[in-house]
């Protein structure tokens, strides 16, 4: 499975919350709402180590084959163009707090 885990900046869900305030983090189903970390310097591939977790970058955006709920009343939806997916490389708990990073794959011990 290659979109195990979807990541979302926190300041993208606050911009899109000034179009319609009752969107906070999970509204776009989002695993994990990630802040003071640039996703957009992602790249497939890229690994990411949180907390115990390592991920690894999968997919950028996904395309939407029907509209959300959030699409229908704001006209757009985020997750096509800012979600992040990955596959779990090796599990372990990740908490509210833990610093987000890229991982040196050849530092990097997998499961």
């Amino acid at each position: 499975m290659h979109r195990q885990v979807s990541l979302l900046n926190l300041e993208d869900i606050q911009e899109a919350a000034l179009i319609l305030p009752e969107l906070g983090p999970g509204s776009f189903a989002e695993n994990l709402t990630i802040e003071g970390f640039d996703l957009t310097s992602l790249r497939i591939g890229d690994l990411l180590e949180i907390g115990e977790a390592i991920l690894e970058v999968t997919q950028i955006g996904k395309e939407c084959h029907t509209r959300c709920e959030i699409y229908h009343k704001t006209g757009k939806c985020i997750m096509p163009e800012k979600g992040i997916f990955c596959r779990v490389l090796r599990g372990g708990e990740v908490r509210t707090g833990n610093l987000v990073r890229v991982a040196d794959p050849d530092n990097c011990h997998r499961k």
